[in-house]
């Protein structure tokens, strides 16, 4: 099977059809040594995304920045208030009273885009579902994984 093709079946699956045609045309995979299996992807020597063992992909907040021109990725991301936009910038934990709006895919475990205007800030893994988020007022949403640092934000505003 083509490594493209089955890239954007797993960003289809993982986000929602049509998600993948956001992925930039010309990008560079690497291939593990020992498994064969696709490693990373790379787009003007910038990572978009990682593999992970279980099937999953581990995006980064670049990517995610292409992939939210899709209506349906919207699904699969949360939008945050102000308050908390700087310590999540920073790489902090997004806590359920700062949701403001939650994609009604988002489940335990899933890799989760944080929105502030539209703009991608961080990505991180779901502690609990998006009707939790939603309801709670205690406890965090989302553990950032990758964010934008404070001064990474600056040089590319």
């Amino acid at each position: 099977m083509d490594q493209v093709l089955k890239l954007k079946h797993t960003i289809d699956a993982l986000f929602g059809n049509g998600v993948s045609k956001y992925l930039p045309k010309e990008i560079e995979i690497t291939f593990s040594k020992k498994t064969g299996r696709i490693k990373e992807v790379y787009h003007n020597a910038r990572l978009l995304c990682t593999l992970r063992i279980d099937g999953g992909l581990a995006i980064t907040p670049y990517f995610a920045q292409m992939l939210i021109k899709s209506k349906k990725f919207h699904q699969n991301c949360i939008e945050i208030d102000e308050d908390s936009k700087p310590f999540v910038q920073d790489g902090k934990s997004v806590f359920c009273k700062h949701v403001v709006l939650a994609g009604k895919n988002i489940m335990i475990g899933a890799d989760v885009p944080v929105l502030y205007k539209d703009k991608v800030i961080a990505v991180g893994r779901a502690v609990v579902n998006s009707e939790m988020m939603m309801t709670l007022k205690r406890g965090v949403a989302i553990k950032v994984r990758d964010s934008l640092k404070s001064g990474l934000e600056e040089k590319t505003s």
